[in-house]
């Protein structure tokens, strides 16, 4: 649940008053397991923070625009985009229509802000990289994949697009606008 309960903590930050939280997900990115796994860890952040959700899904690329159609009926005040590669393919047109509406929005990748994103709390992509590598390396080196421990992420990040920061000014908390909290901040 840490993810999920970083990425609402963090929009309850940022937004002052903040209730309602629209979750752009796509419904078919992984195992019905693991969606459901991931839709029950972020209803449950959400109710430890005071926070409702609005899941709204996109089952295809096609979707997108519809579903910004239907955080705007509903009155969103924020967005996360759950990980999903048909979504982190889409970050270009999420990120485009977040700004056109004022919506502060987070992804899971650096990315999304590299793309016109507010923020993303995700894994340091070039670490894991490293940790991958570094796995692959004792593999070839004869040991047997099966013996090795499950490794998990160890290095998370919060990134911050200023730009993006600046232009919803207003929407955004005094404390969250001086930018204290972020590992990297992106122009």
């Amino acid at each position: 649940m840490e993810r999920s309960a970083k990425r609402l903590q963090l929009l309850r930050e940022a937004v002052p008053g903040l209730s309602r939280v629209a979750v752009l997900w796509h419904p078919n990115a992984y195992g019905e397991r693991t969606m459901a796994g991931l839709l029950h860890e972020m209803e449950a952040a959400a109710r430890t923070l005071g926070l409702q959700l609005q899941l709204v899904p996109a089952s295809g690329p096609e979707d997108v625009v519809g579903a910004f159609a239907a955080m705007a009926r509903e009155r969103a005040g924020a967005l996360i985009v759950m990980p999903s590669p048909m979504l982190f393919g889409e970050y270009p047109r999420i990120a485009s229509l977040a700004a056109t509406g004022r919506l502060p929005a987070m992804g899971a990748a650096r990315e999304f802000v590299d793309l016109g994103g507010l923020m993303s709390y995700g894994v340091n992509q070039v670490d894991l990289a490293r940790q991958t590598a570094t796995y692959v390396d004792k593999i070839l080196k004869g040991a047997k994949p099966a013996e090795l421990p499950v490794e998990q992420p160890v290095k998370f990040e919060l990134v911050i697009n200023l730009k993006t920061a600046r232009e919803l000014r207003g929407t955004l908390s005094k404390e969250f606008e001086s930018l204290l909290v972020a590992d990297d901040v992106v122009e």
